[in-house]
């Protein structure tokens, strides 16, 4: 059946022309292709003789012999130069097929069939290079038909997929790629096959007949056209980029865990508290390094009992064989950690994870028996790991552990089991794990783990030691401070302490209540040059130095004076002068200024002495203010001045007054000067009949105190001297029948005051203290019942000979009065005045629990004071 050739035949690439040559050896007839191929039309080429003007001149004798021969009716077939008449000497090959034919008038005439040779040798060099590139290229090659099936494919291709090249055609990619990856390849051919838009680098995961190890093909797909310019097909190279794919996953892979790492440096240990760092931990590591992780951490290390498992080294426990021993620290022995563990902090990226941690084997809590049953630790319990669990073996080699998913129905795929591991010391365990989808751990997720545990480790290590030094500082702080609510008699106290090393919260500042005879009571500010734990401890030093010169009843400026002197040889290691010259570092320390005052409540008379310390302020309610009270101020303490005395001033202050002592940390700051600090106490104070507590909440909420400058101290003093009932207040004459009277004022004044069960007690400590006045003294005698939070009695006499306790002999008819004082008394003691001594002693009212009667004294007391 005849047909037209459709487009894409073999006539597309190759140049095929026909002519005619007549019974004269002249052209007849000219072809449309002869025209495309010689370059001349029928109307140029009808007439001619073909060898005069297509072949070179040294050609046409041959070529006529040849034309002859043909019209004689002989074949001839070769290859005949030729050149294109008026082209300027243009030439060509062709391949000449002539066929003798015979006219009608039966006269020989001959057909000529001529194919370009050069296009031949072009198309023979493209299926030749094409044979090579294709059949020969190491890389995988397809020609998908218009259809998307296989037309070729080559070797290689056929080496990676099985079988020989021929297998392969009329196959589809759904034969060789899983449906979603065959999908995406289809659809790609599909749309190169319509646009003519070519697809480079397009990335297809399958695996081989045979294997399931998933490769990485990058695919370049073009379309193919015919000669006629119609697309017959698209070609494909394949190239296995699965080195390149596992490469460049490695490498985002480093990138990824240096950049974790990288971001644990900025964010774990930003906080020095335990329970935060591990927070932190998981907060880097979620989801960015795995799904789910947990903490726990020792519950004796979170107590602050440090009875962490110790790791020893000795002969053959190298960093290849160390050897964890549980139980208190140091303790001997590689058994089992026994040691409670608490679940500090969990963190989950999956929605339905469980809430108590990843799926490794679950810890055990402690029950009220004693038992430790199985189940899931949620954060903040306590837990046991169980003897042969990951965790615990863990904890005994100090060494990670994997650990792989459980059942089928476990959503965790895979743990890494990590022990917290800082200065040679396990602190904790980490469990880092991925649910099932997710990549599984490899080695270089196990360093990274380590990586990450090892700087949490450390920062809860610092945490840890923080935390007990920080707690060692506040015991220490409290110890120097007065215990509690400070109280006094004809005072009502308030004190603020706020350290400005918030690390610490120790400092050099501090303030004191100090009880003295007589109801009266000493009010002490100081404050050491420095801050932090070295000014803490001078602190302490100078305040016990205070509370011991206050118990000898000393003027403030005599306080001062001798208080000077234990500063500088505190300052000076040794005592000497030589000493402290050398070491000006540590004299500096104990460097401070101090104020120091006296109430009397009887007389509300305040006397007070200032070693270079801020002024006192008084505040009274009415159009009066706060006023400061030009106190001289005197040089520091231990300024090496010695021999400088201290001045001190005596003040009356009204009832409902309010005395205010400080530090500078109050009035000091960067921001403002001295001036304007001083001026803000002083507004501060304006309404000073409030609440004392809440005006020192105001002061310090008023003034600037979070600067962290200094150290602050704040005591605050409100006046409420003793009433005049509760004051007996008697002069005597110097005779013996005073003894009498004063027993018997005594008794009165008691019975008033409805103190009769005190009454006998009284009158017998009375009677010995009078005696003695009338016996050793000298000058009128002075009798004084005090009566506030307990009984106090004073004697005063001219004398300036202080009474001593002794142990009287066998044979003694006296000597016994002090001893009886101090039996029956709270206490006793006596004190300088400026006119002689007082003899004092105090009483418990009824119901204190110090409370001593005479009647309760045994036999054995009575016995061995009068033999």
């Amino acid at each position: 059946m005849w047909q037209s050739s459709p487009p894409g035949s073999i006539y597309d690439y190759i140049r095929v022309a026909s002519f005619s040559i007549g019974p004269d050896g002249l052209v007849d007839q000219w072809s449309l292709r002869a025209e495309d191929l010689f370059g001349l039309t029928a109307e140029e080429a009808v007439g001619r003789d073909p060898v005069e003007a297509f072949m070179p001149a040294q050609l046409r004798a041959g070529g006529r012999r040849r034309v002859a021969e043909i019209l004689d009716g002989k074949e001839w077939t070769g290859l005949v130069p030729f050149r294109i008449p008026d082209r300027d000497g243009l030439q060509g090959v062709a391949e000449i097929y002539v066929m003798p034919t015979e006219t009608e008038s039966g006269e020989r005439a001959a057909l000529c069939i001529v194919v370009d040779v050069q296009a031949l040798r072009r198309i023979e060099s493209d299926l030749a290079a094409s044979q090579a590139i294709f059949g020969q290229s190491p890389f995988g090659f397809l020609l998908f038909n218009t259809d998307l099936t296989v037309q070729r494919a080559n070797r290689r291709f056929a080496t990676v997929f099985g079988g020989a090249a021929e297998d392969h055609r009329g196959r589809t990619v759904h034969d060789y790629l899983p449906r979603r990856e065959a999908d995406r390849m289809a659809a790609a051919l599909r749309r190169v096959l319509e646009t003519g838009e070519s697809v480079t680098d397009l990335q297809i995961v399958g695996a081989a007949p045979g294997s399931r190890e998933q490769r990485h093909w990058s695919i370049n797909l073009y379309r193919v056209h015919g000669g006629s310019g119609r697309p017959i097909g698209v070609a494909g190279l394949g190239t296995d980029v699965t080195r390149r794919h596992l490469a460049a996953r490695e490498a985002a892979g480093v990138r990824r865990n240096l950049a974790l790492l990288n971001e644990a440096g900025s964010r774990i240990g930003n906080s020095l508290d335990l329970e935060t760092t591990a927070r932190e931990l998981l907060d880097v590591t979620v989801p960015g390094f795995c799904d789910l992780a947990s903490v726990d951490l020792y519950q004796g290390l979170l107590q602050g009992d440090d009875d962490r498992p110790a790791r020893m080294h000795g002969p053959g426990t190298g960093p290849g064989a160390q050897r964890a021993h549980h139980g208190a620290a140091g303790t001997p022995g590689g058994r089992l950690p026994s040691a409670l563990m608490r679940r500090v902090a969990f963190a989950s990226a999956v929605s339905d994870a469980p809430v108590s941690g990843p799926g490794t084997p679950p810890g055990r809590r402690p029950d009220d028996a004693g038992a430790t049953p199985a189940g899931p630790v949620g954060v903040g319990e306590i837990h046991r790991f169980p003897a042969a669990s990951p965790g615990a073996l863990a904890l005994r080699t100090a060494r990670p552990r994997l650990v792989l998913g459980g059942g089928p129905d476990d959503l965790v795929q895979c743990t890494l089991v990590v022990p917290m591991v800082a200065h040679d010391t396990v602190v904790g365990l980490a469990q880092f794990s991925r649910t099932k989808g997710s990549e599984p751990f490899g080695e270089r997720d196990r360093a990274v783990a380590v990586e990450l545990a090892a700087r949490a480790a450390v920062s809860i290590d610092n945490a840890r030691l923080y935390r007990r030094e920080h707690e060692r500082a506040l015991i220490l702080q409290r110890s120097l401070l007065p215990p509690g609510d400070p109280e006094a008699a004809g005072l009502d106290i308030a004190c603020r302490y706020l350290p400005g090393n918030a690390a610490t919260e120790v400092g050099g500042d501090w303030f004191d209540v100090i009880e003295l005879p007589g109801h009266r009571t000493a009010l002490v500010v100081g404050d050491v040059m420095g801050r932090g734990l070295r000014a803490a401890v001078a602190m302490g030093e100078l305040r016990t130095a205070v509370r011991t010169l206050a118990l000898l009843d000393l003027e403030p400026a005599e306080v001062l004076a001798a208080l000077d002197e234990v500063a500088r040889g505190l300052g000076a290691p040794g005592g000497s002068q030589q000493s402290r010259s050398r070491d000006a570092d540590l004299a500096e320390v104990y460097l401070a200024t101090c104020v120091y005052a006296v109430y009397d409540p009887v007389t509300r008379r305040c006397t007070i002495a200032n070693a270079g310390h801020m002024p006192p302020v008084v505040a009274e309610s009415g159009e009066g203010g706060a006023l400061l009270l030009e106190v001289p101020p005197g040089m520091p303490l231990g300024a090496g001045v010695g021999g400088e005395p201290f001045e001190e001033i005596e003040v009356e202050l009204p009832e409902g007054a309010l005395l205010a002592l400080y530090t500078d940390g109050l009035v000091e700051s960067r921001d403002h000067t001295l001036e304007d600090g001083l001026r803000g106490l002083r507004e501060a104070l304006r309404d000073p009949a409030q609440p004392l507590e809440d005006v020192c909440d105001h002061v310090l909420n008023t003034l600037e105190t979070r600067h962290g400058e200094d150290d602050i101290a704040l005591l605050m003093a409100r006046v409420q001297g003793l009433p005049p009932d509760a004051v007996g207040d008697w002069r005597l004459p110097r005779e013996p029948r005073s003894v009498g009277r004063a027993r018997e004022l005594a008794r009165t004044r008691l019975h008033a005051w409805g103190l009769e069960g005190l009454a006998d007690t009284t009158e017998l400590l009375v009677s010995e203290l009078v005696t003695n006045a009338l016996r050793y003294g000298e000058g009128e005698i002075r009798l004084r019942l005090l009566l506030d939070r307990t009984l106090v009695c004073e004697v005063w006499d001219g004398g300036l000979v202080q009474p001593r306790r002794r142990r009287a002999r066998d044979t003694d008819e006296g000597g016994r009065g002090l001893q009886l004082v101090g039996l029956l008394s709270a206490g006793w003691g006596t004190r300088r005045t400026p006119r002689g001594k007082t003899v004092w002693f105090d009483l418990p009212l009824p119901g204190a629990a110090e409370a001593t009667p005479a009647a309760e004294l045994s036999a054995e007391q009575l016995l061995e004071m009068y033999g």
